[in-house]
């Protein structure tokens, strides 16, 4: 096969172009070359207003030579007539083709007022808000769905994977939780000792410890952590499984996924979050007392004296009623986000990130709809 070529010649009014050979990539710089030697507009054509293409002797033509053609059309200017002749159905396609794509690239964006397209901007995002919450409570429905199936049949639930999600959302967080907890409470403590300070009433430092990690931090930053660590983890494990067609085997065996695979996740989570919760209002009362102690020579038995006094068993039981709730809501999201995860590796890092996104949104607007309540019942 030959490589590409032209020749122009000038036959009476009008212009002829033959090509011939491969229009390919191995030959796209040197007819690039050729077809800048060759002008543009009325100096390609010598005058004239009328341009045919002889395409009888072309043997080849891929997409790079049908840019280089496209992009000598586009030189030729408005008022040239431009005839095709001896053109193959498939070169005319491929041609048509590439045409379509630098009309599509080359058109302006629409301008439009500025303000309606805002406004049609917050509009898509609503509806797609809307759809995401509509899916995600029909999934909160299945999820309910196979808990009550397992509550009609308890051999159904499958505890030993129960138990090693225990293990893993559980046990292996204490330390991550416990030190962050301990840090909150060093923090809280030295902070309220400095402002306290100045009224001389350093004493109400235990007050402000207790209160603030027994009904808020301790639960709310477990949560966040969790959310972070195990919710992604969650959503990386189903959506490996996705990718690897090893959910579609469940599928294929009768076995319901969600029950398979959400149950297990979600009742762990419910089961440790309170425990986790627990064990960060105790990490976070030792920081506050030992900063207290520190600076304020508030030893540990007047520390957890004053904390009797101050705190009552409600405060302590606030943040416990929280914990089953934030712990449905992350291992749900987690699973969920991983059900839809597609048959590529890019979206199982893009919903891992959504899914923890997603939970520490839920939790924040959780904890403060639990605020509200408590509010108003008076707790």
């Amino acid at each position: 096969m030959q490589p590409g070529g032209m020749s122009l010649q000038h036959e009476g009014g009008d212009a002829r172009l033959s090509l011939t050979g491969a229009w390919t990539l191995p030959s796209a710089e040197r007819l690039a070359r050729s077809l800048d030697d060759l002008g543009k507009g009325s100096s390609l054509l010598g005058g004239s207003r009328r341009l045919r293409i002889d395409a009888a002797r072309l043997e080849r033509l891929d997409t790079a030579g049908a840019v280089l053609l496209q992009r000598l059309l586009q030189r030729l200017g408005p008022g040239i007539a431009v005839e095709w002749q001896a053109l193959s159905p498939e070169h005319r396609t491929l041609l048509d083709y590439v045409a379509g794509c630098d009309a599509q690239s080359a058109a302006p964006p629409p301008m439009g007022n500025g303000l309606l397209r805002f406004i049609a901007y917050l509009g898509w995002q609503a509806l797609f808000f809307a759809r995401e919450a509509r899916r995600f409570i029909e999934f909160i429905g299945r999820v309910a769905e196979a808990f009550a199936r397992i509550a009609l049949n308890p051999r159904r639930l499958r505890l030993t994977s129960m138990v090693f999600h225990m293990e893993q959302t559980g046990l292996n967080a204490l330390p991550i939780v416990g030190l962050i907890s301990f840090l909150i409470g060093v923090v809280m403590a030295y902070q309220g000792a400095d402002q306290l300070r100045q009224f001389g009433a350093e004493v109400f430092v235990v007050n402000l410890v207790g209160v603030s990690v027994l009904r808020e931090l301790g639960i709310l930053l477990t949560a966040i952590v969790v959310a972070g660590r195990s919710g992604s983890a969650f959503t990386a494990q189903i959506g490996s499984m996705k990718v690897n067609e090893e959910v579609d085997a469940i599928r294929t065996l009768g076995l319901d996924p969600v029950e398979v695979l959400v149950v297990p996740r979600v009742a762990a989570l419910i089961l440790t979050l309170p425990l986790l919760a627990f064990f960060a209002d105790i990490m976070g009362l030792l920081g506050g007392a030992l900063m207290a102690w520190v600076s304020l020579d508030i030893t540990p038995f007047l520390f957890f004296r004053r904390l009797h006094e101050a705190v009552s068993l409600n405060s302590f039981l606030v943040g416990l009623i929280k914990a089953p709730v934030f712990a449905a809501l992350i291992a749900m999201v987690g699973c969920y986000e991983g059900l839809r995860v597609k048959r590529d590796a890019e979206s199982v890092g893009r919903l891992t990130t959504r899914s923890v996104v997603q939970s520490i949104f839920l939790v924040i607007v959780a904890d403060a709809l639990f605020s509200i309540l408590f509010s108003a019942l008076g707790i």
